[in-house]
């Protein structure tokens, strides 16, 4: 599976925000571009999209920034994917060869698969996938 840096960016970003949650503060941009080592002009473009989408919400001010709209149980990976990435025709045309057909319906198949995987994956679940990790993690 190939994923653009957009999206990977934007589920950084998202999975920040995510982190900030429960303190209902806006999240800096400089925050979320520092942590993650995100260029700040495509990280404006990216949460624009995000924006758009009802996925997060932008509060202006000296202490302004972003955060989610939603709580992250209720925010997909799937759904920060189909945002952020144009929609995906698995495989290139087929030529109309029994053998194109056949592997046209193997991307399609594969194709549901992934969107079916990641639209049950919640930024909530990386959450405490990252917060286990990091609690597994000792220092000498």
């Amino acid at each position: 599976m190939n994923i653009s840096a957009r999206t990977q960016y934007a589920c950084l970003a998202v999975l920040e925000l995510a982190r900030q949650f429960s303190g209902g503060q806006p999240v800096p941009l400089r925050q979320i571009s520092d942590q993650h080592q995100i260029p700040t002009p495509f990280l404006v473009q990216i949460l624009l999209q995000l924006k758009s989408a009802g996925i997060v919400e932008s509060v202006r001010g000296a202490a302004g920034g972003y955060r989610l709209v939603r709580h992250p149980r209720a925010i997909t990976v799937g759904e920060v994917l189909s945002v952020t990435e144009a929609s995906s025709s698995a495989g290139v045309g087929a030529d109309g060869t029994r053998a194109a057909q056949v592997l046209q319906a193997v991307w399609r198949e594969a194709d549901r698969v992934q969107k079916d995987y990641l639209s049950r994956t919640t930024i909530a679940a990386l959450l405490e996938q990252l917060e286990q990790h990091a609690e597994a993690m000792y220092y000498i």
